[in-house]
């Protein structure tokens, strides 16, 4: 009997705390399909047309793919038991050898060395935590710190001197190009445009989809299910799976832990880099100090969200997109809008709880409802201080509301020496 098949026969993962159960995919679509629908309501109300409009979906989309790699990236590294805090560091690696390659030799040569950047530091972190068993947080974020120095460094050799760059700016690269379904981006831009309820809103997000998408976009997207496929239904992913749920077992049945890890590792930092050399060729055409803006760790906040899956970390990844892209599109007034979305949310998850029988919890959301419905009915807009914190304080607040239905893989982040079984 194969390795293979004696893993895929263990017992089954062991239910949610409180007995809670894993959400369907047809529950889930409905929530998704009512938060839709009460988007919709806020948007009639509110006059608030570009909260899903085509463009707005579209800016959250080129948004949501970084942090979605870099999401990615520490999915790989936390199923095969590494925590993976150097995300932000790889983000960075990839941003500046994705620019310093593609301004020089185009853009798919920087993608690539963007992605060996990234996976550079990953193979960094790994040697670091799983041969030397460094504390995986210390060594993040040691790779964090020197991903910034070893960038502001080669910039002044790099950049300096050449047309179009600086110290802390490379010159601009080539673009990648656009992809535009014809005949159905133009349907839904006009379908969007006639703000019916519900069906315009359906409309601007599918139409965000499907225009002026860079072809990186595209290959970010297919690389969730790709993942999924991966790790769920080859045995390569389900030996990297065990290593991060219990290495002993892993290895007495013949697994390599350490060359798991190690693969796992560099796959994350390779994603991350990717997502890096995306900000640094498709977001903005040439590399900047500090544009990374902590997406690093917002896609690991969307990989916590998703509950190290490829499916949720997509939601959590589309959400702090969104969120994002508010301070690009008509930030303070669509903001304003979203406040009169939360308190209706709000009330119904006091309902729910109090269904529930959990009155302190309700109690707490209604108050919270009536201080949000009060904010929006005596305001007219938002300060705009508030709109660019809003992704951050989105990330929070998802976290603080789902972490009871959170579950890591149980060796992540533990010290591992090969042999410690025996």
């Amino acid at each position: 009997m194969s390795t293979a098949t004696v893993l895929d026969k263990k017992p089954a993962s062991p239910p949610a705390p409180g007995g809670r159960r894993k959400i369907s995919l047809p529950v889930l679509m409905i929530v998704i399909a009512g938060v839709l629908a009460l988007t919709s309501l806020v948007r009639l109300i509110t006059d608030a047309d570009g909260i899903t409009n085509v463009s707005q979906m579209a800016t959250a989309l080129q948004l949501a793919v970084p942090i979605g790699l870099a999401g990615l990236g520490g999915l790989w590294a936390e199923r095969a038991g590494v925590v993976n805090i150097g995300l932000e560091g790889m983000l960075i690696l990839g941003t500046w050898f994705g620019a310093w390659a593609g301004y020089q030799w185009g853009p798919w040569v920087g993608v690539l060395v963007g992605i060996i950047g990234g996976a550079i530091g990953g193979l960094l972190h790994a040697a670091v935590t799983v041969t030397f068993n460094v504390n995986h947080i210390v060594s993040g974020v040691a790779i964090n710190i020197l991903a910034l120095g070893v960038t502001r460094y080669l910039s002044n050799f790099a950049f300096e001197g050449v047309e179009g760059g600086t110290t802390k700016q490379s010159p601009p690269v080539d673009s990648l190009g656009t992809i535009t379904v014809p005949g159905l981006s133009d349907w839904l831009t006009t379908l969007n445009e006639k703000h019916w309820f519900f069906i315009s809103d359906i409309a601007g997000l599918l139409g965000g989809l499907v225009t002026d998408l860079s072809p990186l976009t595209i290959i970010a997207v297919a690389l969730i299910p790709f993942t999924w496929w991966a790790l769920w239904r080859t045995s390569f992913g389900l030996r990297l799976r065990s290593c991060g749920e219990n290495p002993v077992a892993a290895e007495s049945l013949g697994v390599n832990v350490i060359k798991y890890k190690y693969l796992a590792v560099i796959i994350s930092g390779g994603l991350a880099g990717l997502g890096g050399a995306f900000l640094s060729i498709v977001a903005n055409p040439f590399y900047l100090e500090g544009q990374t803006a902590g997406k690093g760790y917002i896609g690991l906040a969307a990989m916590i969200f998703g509950n190290w899956m490829p499916g949720g970390l997509a939601l959590g990844a589309g959400l702090f997109g969104y969120t994002d892209s508010l301070k690009l599109r008509g930030g303070t007034e669509n903001v304003h809008a979203l406040l009169l979305l939360v308190a209706l949310l709000l009330v119904i998850g006091a309902v729910w709880m109090v269904v529930r029988k959990k009155y302190v919890a309700g109690v707490v959301c209604a108050v919270a409802a009536v201080g949000m419905g009060a904010w929006y009915a005596t305001t007219d807009d938002v300060p705009t201080q508030l709109v660019t914190a809003t992704p951050y304080v989105v990330t929070l607040l998802v976290l603080s509301f789902s972490a009871q239905r959170l579950r890591m893989p149980k060796a992540d982040g533990q010290p591992y020496r090969k042999g410690q079984g025996q």
